[in-house]
């Protein structure tokens, strides 16, 4: 698991433009470059082409080609990939364009970055299959970008899994929740892993299933009133046998 970063150049890489008149077609061109890792190893330059908001055509580095989407972008597809110098030329787009961006968007984001405060707590089921319900939320965070997921015994959970998204908190600062339904079982681990710019290494908060905090904090209120009232009790009837033991009892 690792946390997807997207970058989408400026303008001088993002082409549009209106081509004919007053008919609107439009043309839209998009470079992306997609990685994972810290070392930008698995870096993947995209180049997404469309006409009126439709994708025709997509070039992948991996593949090294075109790959049409729609009638017309087969054709396109067939004709441009004769053209090996404009293939090698994207191809190399992934050292020339993209880890060297990527590093400086890093490197200007990373000295600006807040840890993200994670809570995982039980919350109450209002309908579904199952009996559990978790909740993971990550408060306080920043840049935007983050990935939450979940583990069952280090396997990675993707079903009924809910997440909301990154939500501004108004102060530059963003928050995200993400819910677990679950079956409980004896012996097993849930977790919530957090990545984000801001940690080298992926948060990890393991599921205790020992009663909540809240929970034992209400038994202990409770417990604590049982015992003044039994205190009470016990006072109140030494006081009343005391007060009896005073009188003098005469028949009527």
């Amino acid at each position: 698991m690792s946390l997807l970063k997207l970058l989408i150049f400026p303008p001088i890489l993002m082409l549009s433009a209106f081509i004919g008149t007053a008919d609107g077609y439009y043309e839209y061109r998009m470079d992306e470059c997609v990685y994972s890792t810290s070392d930008y190893s698995d870096m993947v330059y995209l180049v997404s082409m469309s006409f009126n908001k439709v994708v025709e055509l997509q070039f992948n580095s991996t593949e090294g080609k075109f790959v049409g989407v729609t009638e017309d972008g087969v054709k396109q597809a067939e004709r441009l990939n004769k053209d090996q110098n404009l293939l090698q030329g994207l191809k190399a787009s992934v050292d020339t364009v993209c880890r060297n961006n990527a590093q400086n968007n890093d490197l200007a984001v990373r000295d600006k970055t807040v840890l993200p405060k994670v809570k995982l707590s039980s919350v109450k089921q209002a309908e579904g299959n199952h009996p559990a319900v978790l909740m993971c939320s990550a408060y306080e965070f920043y840049p935007k970008k983050i990935s939450v997921s979940w583990l069952r015994d280090g396997k990675l959970m993707t079903s009924d899994v809910t997440s909301t998204m990154e939500m501004a908190n108004g102060n530059w600062y963003y928050q995200i929740h993400s819910q677990l339904e679950y079956t409980p079982k004896s012996g097993e681990k849930i977790s919530c892993v957090v990545e984000h710019a801001s940690s080298p290494q992926p948060i990890v908060k393991d599921w205790n299933p020992s009663m909540p905090e809240s929970e034992r904090n209400k038994i202990a209120i409770g417990s604590s009133g049982l015992v003044l009232g039994i205190i009470i009790a016990a006072a109140g009837l030494i006081y009343y046998k005391k007060k009896s033991s005073g009188r003098i009892l005469v028949p009527n």
